[in-house]
């Protein structure tokens, strides 16, 4: 008797909870039926996937409703604010996670100081040829031996960023570099992990409990920490007359503003900018590289016809510069097929409704802080990138999608693999300048190869913020 009592006990409340979630998500889009406290997480076994966000359709529950955008005509409509359940009230600061005018002064800045370090121009391009040429030297020193060209793409593209944010860039030898390598990888995998979403149903768990979230939480400590080093350095260094790198224009900027009440320039926002910058400017290019080479050992056909297009328009001495993708249409379709296909990004970070509105027949709940009421909104960008009514073989790796009837490099609508709208990757000229630069450099130089006795490629997914390729080798011939 007492055992169904309690039976009741329980149900009766979770019944009454679920009763609640259908009748608040009249007016949503379609999507899976949630369960009580597990939401829709069960769907999609506790991971954002690429057939499990298709599961999800266009609606799901995690805490609280989400409209998961799966349409492309959908997501050019939709905008909003950026927010995460788990850090809107921890640490709103910064560019990638800020709202409000702390967002809108730190991007305005980032983009402008940005382009202020030669963000589109030759002083960046310069910087991003020097990391070519030694990830070419690297390369070259292995004399075609097998290697893992993981960690010195990394190192190639995070020296990039380096020196803009920080004003130098790190040898190969240096001993801080490899723990924070180490330490965003962990940040980066947990994010999208089993771990991250059940933290997110119980969130009071990684206050009490050992496991990935504590050790990502120390990893983000340990970058935010480096930084802070950085910019004490800057600090006893003292302002320069002309401004070298990110640093040094934010310190500027805090001392312009300092009378300003209005201003969100201090420590705490140039921290987290500097790490927003630091991590996004590393992962997400670094990533797309990897699997470039990949597919170039998966696809030696299409990499024959990349370099056959180098060599008749190129010179062997030639020093790669972004200006060239203009007469080399196959290459640079084959970049941007390498972006789509890669699909590394698979959904936007939570945007919140800011006022009540419909879109595509849709009603959008303004609600604030957010969870109650509101309706949270995450695009997914992979959905995009993968839709049949805009790519002829979405699931086939073609550089086809970018090349008209003529051979001719042509835009898509639908490759928004930098996201859209006011919260599109800031980074996005300097990324396609190092995949250009970078890709065409090594192509250039070698051919690359499977190592003896390796017949098969691992295309699968490792699984996180970004998905990556699982860690491989290749051999490098020069050409």
């Amino acid at each position: 008797m007492i055992s169904v009592t309690l039976i009741f006990l329980v149900l009766i409340p979770l019944g009454a909870q679920f009763l609640k979630m259908q009748w608040k998500s009249r007016g949503f889009p379609p999507g899976t039926t949630p369960f009580p406290s597990l939401g829709n997480m069960w769907w999609i076994n506790f991971r954002a996937g690429h057939g499990s966000l298709k599961k999800l359709v266009a609606g799901c529950w995690v805490e609280f409703r989400v409209s998961n955008h799966c349409s492309w005509m959908l997501q050019k409509e939709q905008e909003g604010r950026c927010v995460n359940p788990e850090i809107e009230w921890a640490f709103c600061r910064g560019i990638l996670v800020s709202n409000g005018l702390i967002w809108k002064q730190q991007r305005h800045f980032g983009i402008g100081t940005l382009r202020k370090l030669g963000m589109g121009n030759k002083g960046m391009e310069h910087g991003i040829q020097t990391e070519a040429h030694y990830l070419v030297e690297f390369f070259r020193d292995k004399n075609g031996r097998a290697a893992d060209p993981s960690f010195p793409i990394v190192h190639a593209v995070s020296n990039v960023i380096c020196a803009v944010v920080f004003g130098h860039r790190f040898s190969l030898e240096d001993k801080t570099f490899p723990q924070l390598i180490e330490a965003c990888d962990c940040i980066v995998a947990f994010g999208n992990s089993y771990f991250y979403y059940m933290y997110e149903i119980f969130p009071w768990a990684s206050e009490y409990l050992p496991g990935p979230a504590r050790k990502a939480a120390y990893s983000s400590d340990f970058v935010h920490s480096f930084i802070r080093q950085e910019i004490k350095s800057h600090r006893e260094r003292g302002i320069r007359d002309e401004p070298q790198d990110f640093i040094d224009f934010y310190l500027d900027q805090i001392e312009k503003t300092k009378n300003i009440t209005s201003s969100t320039f201090e420590e705490d926002n140039m921290v987290q900018s500097g790490f927003d910058l630091f991590l996004g400017g590393s992962e997400t290019t670094a990533t797309t590289l990897r699997w470039a080479l990949l597919f170039m050992v998966v696809y030696p056909d299409i990499q024959e016809k990349i370099q056959k297009e180098l060599d008749a328009v190129l010179s062997p001495s030639h020093l790669i510069c972004y200006e060239d993708r203009k007469k080399l249409p196959y290459t640079n379709a084959v970049i941007h097929e390498i972006t789509r296909f890669s699909s590394i990004i698979l959904i936007t970070l939570p945007r919140e409704a800011v006022k009540d509105t419909t879109v595509l027949g849709y009603f959008q709940r303004y609600g604030y802080p957010f969870c109650s009421n509101g309706t949270i909104i995450v695009l997914n960008i992979d959905s995009a990138l993968f839709d049949p009514e805009y790519w002829e073989t979405p699931h086939q790796f073609n550089p086809g999608h970018f090349l008209d009837m003529d051979g001719n490099f042509v835009t898509q609508e639908a490759f928004i693999a930098f996201s859209v709208g006011n919260r599109s990757c800031l980074g996005e000229v300097l990324a396609k300048m190092e995949l250009f630069i970078i890709f065409c450099s090594l192509l250039q130089t070698f051919k690359f190869t499977l190592p003896e006795g390796v017949k098969e490629v691992n295309t699968d997914i490792i699984f996180g913020s970004t998905m990556k390729p699982h860690p491989y080798e290749l051999c490098q011939v020069l050409r």
